[in-house]
Order: structure tokens, then C-alpha cells, then sequence
């Protein structure tokens, strides 16, 4: 559960060891997601939803440092949190340009794809038990 080094960002870090941070009130969770994925996969109750970018398309969001810098009160870590931990690096990568504390949430909501390509059977969010909730 320690972070992880990384460039560009303050680190990476377990799913277990944000929701930790999260509890305890030193972090905040930003699900860069877009609108249609926490729809129709699910999303952790309490976050700040956030999308990084958006369909049609995945054009980036015009909002997202403004709605970032919003969410996250001076002091606090950001975790951030996509699929499966790709676009929460880039994310994590600007939200440390806008002066924050950020870290990528390794494995993502759904975590790795397996030797079939499904996701969910091989860590993420879901995977560890954390909370989540669908629809």
C-alpha cells in the first residue's frame, strides 16, 4: 500500500490504499470516467464525477480543470480514477499543472483485461470490494 513513484504526477497507488486516504478525509476521489460509463458499469458513491473527456467522440472536457479545481479543497490529495488506470495518468498529470496533490489509481474501476479480454477478474475497485454502487 505505499505510492508508487511516478512522472509527471505524485505517484501511483492501490485502489485500497485511496479509499483509506478517502475515509480519513485526506483525499478526495475524482472519477474521470465518462457520463455513460458510471452509468452503465457503476461508480463509487461519493465521488466527484469528472469526466476527462466525453462521447461522442471522447472529446476532452472544456470543464475539467475548472470542475477540478472546484472539488478538491487546498491541502487535499487527488485520486483519480478511470477504467482502467489510463486516462486518470493524464488527468493526474494536469490536475499537478493546476498546483494539486494528484495520484493515478492503479487497475482502474474494472481493473486488467484477462486472457479473454473481460475486465473485472483481475483487480480494480470492484474486484477489491470496495464500495461501488450500478445505475
Amino acid at each position: 500500500m505505499a505510492v508508487r513513484p511516478a512522472e509527471g504526477y505524485a505517484g501511483n497507488i492501490t485502489p485500497q490504499l485511496a479509499w483509506s486516504w478517502v475515509q480519513a478525509g485526506e483525499a478526495v476521489l475524482v472519477d474521470v470516467r465518462s457520463d455513460a460509463e458510471r452509468e452503465w458499469v457503476g461508480f463509487v458513491p461519493g465521488s466527484v464525477a469528472l469526466a476527462w473527456k466525453q462521447w461522442p467522440g471522447m472529446v476532452a472536457n472544456p470543464d475539467f480543470d475548472a470542475g477540478l479545481r472546484a472539488a478538491v479543497a487546498t491541502g487535499q490529495k487527488t485520486v483519480l480514477l478511470c477504467r482502467s488506470g489510463v486516462r486518470s495518468i493524464a488527468a493526474a498529470r494536469r490536475a499537478t499543472e493546476l498546483g494539486l496533490e494528484a495520484y493515478n489509481i492503479l487497475e482502474g474501476f474494472e481493473g486488467d483485461p484477462d486472457e479473454l479480454a473481460h475486465r473485472g477478474r483481475k483487480g480494480g475497485w470492484r474486484y477489491h470490494g470496495l464500495p461501488w454502487r450500478q445505475g
